[in-house]
């Protein structure tokens, strides 16, 4: 998420009530999680595992929960709770603001676009032209749509990205401040349910086509031209390039790649980042030329067996 206008590294510390480290003129210009930070952020981290990537990501500020040295360039924010201060930033500048009404004001919907009944459409929602919109389709703030889009039966765009922090009280949620891109000639089945970006945008490639109750997660990136057949379930911050076939019931965990041109077959699920311009079978998935081949072998198993 970007801010409206720049902050200083002393501003947010006064915000936030903690100690900073670094010019006090520190520029800031957005926040995000560490998996799509850009310069000019702010990043949280909270756990010494994870104390070096964010000091060396992308990220220009970051919120951490012990004193260290202060990387050049870069500006601390020293804080008890990083993922609660960072919510703290999220939720005053990019509040929750309730639905009043099914189609907002602000929306902006493009000439030739069809919006069936039954249709919610929320603040700062942008549609393009000649888009197909049927019932029961809710469109959540922020949501962007290219033009000749078409939006199946009961699907909803731009959810809040499954993203928590696990307490002794239980589990708090990563407040959503980001949103979902859907491109031109992107379509998407009935059912589906793409969540927003936690503080990215969540984006489905032009020309890429969802069957009917395929679910992508936050901050996933979506490349062109995909095809995506029914129940496919797809993690956050996933980065799936152009040409890529995901068939029935395919999972797809967070945080991995899958190369350009990558076909995997159903059911399949890979555990890690994988080459494009091959087909995947069997979880954890492997080349479905090789994985044949096992389960050809295993089956003569019982016969090897019984000849020892």
């Amino acid at each position: 998420m970007k801010f409206k206008s720049r902050k200083t590294l002393k501003e947010i510390a006064q915000f936030l009530n903690c100690e900073f480290s670094g010019p006090e003129d520190h520029e800031i210009t957005g926040i995000n999680e560490i998996h799509r930070v850009e310069n000019g952020d702010i990043v949280f981290v909270d756990h010494p595992k994870y104390y070096e990537k964010a000091l060396s990501s992308a990220a220009t500020t970051i919120i951490i929960d012990k004193e260290v040295a202060c990387p050049e360039g870069k500006g601390l924010l020293i804080s008890k709770n990083p993922f609660d201060d960072y919510n703290k930033i999220t939720k005053h500048f990019s509040p929750f603001i309730a639905w009043t009404q099914p189609i907002s004001d602000s929306a902006i919907i493009g000439e030739g676009t069809v919006i069936h009944p039954n249709v919610s459409i929320g603040n700062d929602v942008t549609i393009g032209t000649n888009c197909m919109i049927h019932a029961g389709v809710v469109l959540m703030d922020g949501t962007i749509i290219g033009n000749d889009v078409v939006i199946q039966s009961n699907t909803t765009i731009g959810t809040h990205g499954f993203y928590y922090k696990k307490k002794d009280t239980g589990y708090d949620r990563m407040h959503s401040c980001g949103n979902v891109i859907l491109e031109d000639k992107v379509e998407v089945g009935a059912l589906c349910s793409i969540d927003a970006g936690v503080s990215a945008s969540t984006i489905i490639g032009k020309g890429t086509k969802l069957d009917n109750q395929v679910h992508i997660g936050h901050d996933t990136v979506v490349g062109s031209n995909c095809l995506f057949a029914a129940q496919v379930g797809v993690g956050g911050c996933v980065t799936i390039e152009d040409d890529v076939i995901l068939w029935g019931q395919v999972g797809v965990p967070a945080n991995i790649t899958i190369g350009k041109g990558a076909v995997f077959l159903g059911q399949s699920a890979p555990a890690k980042d994988v080459e494009g311009g091959k087909t995947y079978l069997g979880s954890p998935a492997a080349e479905a030329r090789i994985k044949f081949r096992e389960l050809a072998l295993l089956r003569k198993l019982p016969v090897i067996i019984e000849s020892l």
